[in-house]
């Protein structure tokens, strides 16, 4: 029988849907799973995206231009304008969604053996694009007990070798929901500016900043126009995950033509998912204010409720709508399995996603996990107490005053 490809055996699960065959046993056995593991929101489309949809007059769903459709990209320019990026149609890549956005950047700006810095925890699917890139990444390690801070300008520059070409960095933050400050970014523009780097933010949570925060991007940094690259997508801003809409922006000409290179080896972005994108641009600011509130309560609810257990350790988020915990467990993949397979309470359970996952160094988050607060706030709440009855009889929890509830 033929082997299976090196790069294919070295690429690493998804720590977020790896567990996903133990959810289904116990949805098999009737119990209530509440999915914090991923981030698919049960905040509804804009309607106007819906609509676009349903209205479709074509006779053929055709190709767009490789770089995205006309009409979407002029949108999305005079999007982005209003929040001073001052870029055209020219700066933009419409792509299938934030991932292939990544890749590109990945491809463009990197040969392989190359090495890209990312604060971890980060998003765990870095891992998988760096290593079909055949990139390095080299982390840089925040932590929980400061919230997972933006580290020190030294921790930045002792990682940084002649391999080294990028600093990655997701604002506001997957997994933590941590949103750097406009003087952490400057930070990092003295950074690359100093040592000829690329800056590549993955920004696609912007709309979501709490507590009267403001998101700043790359793009409102001076100096560094032709380092910095914004990653962006519709999946979380307009609850559109399946449209697959995501856009690769940079001032930097050369390396944009690179970009379209890839553009044009994979043909187009969807065509109905740009349709959907499109008429998105037109979501009243409403909507964004009502999910704003929603997400502020579910984050409020989860923040505290986690907290009031004995032994766990969340920071509060600044954004998105993701929360770092760590567990009094001995293992944090090992009780998150057995949350699936072996654990109930009033015929429910939590799925969760372990946090060694989006760590590149071993060893890091294995008593940590990911939450996302994307289920309503009376699921939250049942969530929590399932949670805090599992930590009460796991038998590898460190929980020193066992109390049942």
């Amino acid at each position: 029988m033929p082997h299976t490809s090196n790069r294919g055996n070295e690429m690493p699960e998804s720590p977020i849907r790896k567990l996903v065959p133990y959810a289904e046993i116990a949805n098999n056995k009737g119990r209530v799973v509440y999915h914090l593991n991923i981030g698919q929101p049960d905040i509804e489309t804009p309607q106007v995206a819906i609509d676009a949809l349903r209205i479709i007059d074509r006779k053929v769903i055709e190709y767009s231009h490789s770089a995205g459709g006309i009409g979407y990209r002029t949108g999305l320019a005079e999007y982005y304008n209003k929040l001073n990026f001052n870029v055209t149609t020219d700066n933009i890549l419409v792509t299938t969604g934030g991932s292939e956005a990544l890749l590109f950047a990945f491809y463009s700006c990197m040969n392989e053996g190359d090495e890209v810095i990312i604060p971890e925890p980060f998003y765990a699917n870095y891992n998988g694009f760096s290593k079909t890139a055949g990139v390095k990444v080299v982390p840089v390690t925040s932590n929980i007990d400061n919230g997972f801070a933006l580290p020190p300008i030294a921790d930045f520059e002792k990682l940084i070798t002649p391999k080294t070409k990028a600093i990655l960095i997701c604002n506001p933050g997957n997994p933590t929901g941590y949103l750097y400050s406009k003087e952490e970014l400057e930070t990092l523009r003295d950074i690359v500016k100093k040592h000829d780097l690329y800056l590549i933010s993955d920004e696609v949570y912007r709309e979501f900043c709490y507590d009267g925060k403001t998101h700043h991007s790359v793009f409102n940094l001076t100096g560094i126009e032709n380092n910095s690259i914004v990653i962006d997508s519709v999946s979380k801003r307009y609850s559109m995950c399946g449209a697959r809409i995501g856009a690769f922006l940079t001032k930097n000409k050369e390396l944009l033509a690179v970009a379209l290179k890839y553009a044009q080896a994979r043909l187009s972005p969807p065509t109905m998912g740009q349709i959907a994108g499109e008429a998105a641009l037109n979501t009243p600011q409403s909507y964004f204010d009502n999910v704003i509130n929603e997400y502020v309560n579910r984050r409020d609810v989860l923040i505290e409720g986690l907290n009031s257990i004995e032994g766990v350790k969340c920071p509060n988020p600044g954004g998105a709508f993701y929360a770092v915990a760590e567990l009094p467990v001995d293992n944090a993949e090992k009780f998150c399995q057995w949350l699936l397979e072996e654990f109930e309470y009033n015929n429910q359970t939590v799925m969760l996603a372990p946090a060694a996952g989006f760590y590149a160094t071993k060893g890091l988050g294995e008593k940590e996990v990911r939450l996302a607060y994307v289920l309503n706030v009376d699921s939250l709440k049942k969530a929590i107490e399932c949670l805090r009855h599992a930590l009460n009889v796991y038998e590898g929890s460190t929980i020193k005053n066992k109390v049942l509830v």
